[in-house]
């Protein structure tokens, strides 16, 4: 971690080229190349370094956003600071340190902010500085480690970081599912004097839920009130998840209740988690009985609200009940129902020999931009043939050697069966 405990240094500006290019290293650096290698497209760019008139730093940060090569942000630096007009303003920073994470320059980065922490005037960069320099680590050099090193270097700054940094970091740790980090960066949140807000609460929620503490995801939704903070949707729609992803359905059902009493609307999201919660354990009627329910409410459903109540009656194999939804899907709410749900539908269909269902279904397969593949034109065929082609004495197996002789973009929607 960055940290300014050690003895200050003075620093110069040849210094600082070299501590960026042999930074970390165990053993003493060896002599510097007189400058590290050009690409020829930023030559030009580069030779204005040499020139003897006075730069801006906005004149240098300017040719160095105009590099071709990320790595010739290096070259630049170099130049650059061997000039009398030097200076490591913050607009030169945030570019030079965006160029180097692109170039997946790790080390100099590293390099260049000890040396700002040991410089002996210590400079002042904003807290959006440290905001930009924990994303790159985050997202250009996936490297989350630095990124919270850089967070808890933020105070010997002099530079308190903001809740949306703390949050960025926070939700990097859960979404990498390093919980035990996650943990300590929160437990930082009062050193750091950073104040604990509702997305903060939610991200830990999360983090909990998802590595199975929910109990203790309860405590957390509990020290909302006490902390005095409001709990909204998304606080809910987290736990809800939780509980339904390990089958605590009920509990999820009855947190729509809490929110009722707490003032807070459900949105669709909301009503999705439990929706889905019940269709994995077979509750088909509840799941049903929901999607009204949240149109009672005023929470219009979408695609996935329908689609949900679908696979439930596909899984339940009430195939007529499935027709009739998926119908209502298409020519009231213009839903498309999913490929799975057509395949689910036909198989199911065709089980039953219920060759006029299985033409509606294949045909409204094909209107919604599906294209049946060979293993369901199989299917089709056995169901058609041996309730329409058998007086014909036609052999399904010949009909079947013709199909899988032709490409599926070939085969017809829908088969004679005169």
């Amino acid at each position: 971690m960055l940290s300014r405990s050690l003895s200050s240094h003075k620093t110069t500006h040849p210094s600082i080229f070299l501590s960026l290019t042999h930074s970390f290293s165990s053993s003493p650096p060896s002599p510097p190349s007189p400058s590290p290698p050009q690409h020829p497209e930023d030559s030009a760019i580069l030779q204005r370094l040499h020139h003897k008139d006075w730069l801006t730093p906005k004149e240098v940060t300017t040719l160095l956003n105009s590099l071709t090569h990320h790595s010739s942000a290096l070259t630049l630096l170099h130049l650059y600071s061997s000039r009398k007009d030097f200076n490591l303003t913050e607009p030169f920073c945030v570019s030079l340190i965006t160029r180097l994470a692109r170039a997946k320059l790790l080390h100099p980065i590293q390099s260049l902010l000890q040396t700002l922490a040991h410089e002996k005037k210590l400079r002042r960069f904003s807290e959006d500085f440290f905001y930009s320099v924990i994303k790159l680590y985050a997202h250009s050099l996936n490297r989350i480690d630095k990124a919270v090193d850089t967070l808890y270097a933020m105070p010997s700054f002099r530079c308190v970081p903001s809740t949306k940094t703390f949050n960025f970091v926070l939700n990097l740790l859960v979404s990498a599912r390093v919980y035990e980090v996650a943990h300590e960066v929160y437990a930082s949140a009062g050193r750091l004097g950073v104040e604990v807000d509702a997305c903060c609460l939610n991200i830990l929620i999360k983090g909990l839920c998802e590595s199975g503490k929910l109990e203790a995801a309860y405590k957390v939704f509990d020290e909302f009130p006490k902390s005095g903070l409001e709990r909204n949707v998304r606080t809910f729609a987290t736990l809800m998840d939780g509980l339904c992803e390990k089958g605590r359905v009920e509990e999820a059902i009855g947190l729509l209740e809490v929110m009722d009493r707490s003032g807070v609307s459900g949105d669709t999201i909301v009503y999705n988690v439990v929706i889905k919660g019940l269709r994995k354990k077979g509750m088909v009627e509840e799941g049903k009985q929901m999607l009204e329910r949240m149109m009672r409410k005023g929470c219009y459903p979408n695609g996935s609200s329908y689609q949900e109540v679908l696979y439930g009656l596909l899984d339940a194999e009430r195939f007529s009940e499935a027709k009739d939804l998926m119908e209502r899907m298409i020519l009231k709410e213009r839903v498309s129902p999913s490929f799975v749900s057509y395949k689910v539908m036909i198989k199911g269909l065709c089980k039953r020999n219920l060759v006029e269902d299985v033409d509606w279904a294949v045909r409204q397969m094909v209107l919604q931009g599906f294209a049946p593949r060979m293993g369901m034109w199989k299917q089709i065929v056995k169901c058609m043939v041996s309730q329409e082609i058998t007086s014909n004495r036609v052999s399904v197996e010949d009909i079947l050697e013709d199909l899988c002789c032709m490409d599926a973009d070939t085969v017809p929607i829908s088969l004679p069966c005169n």
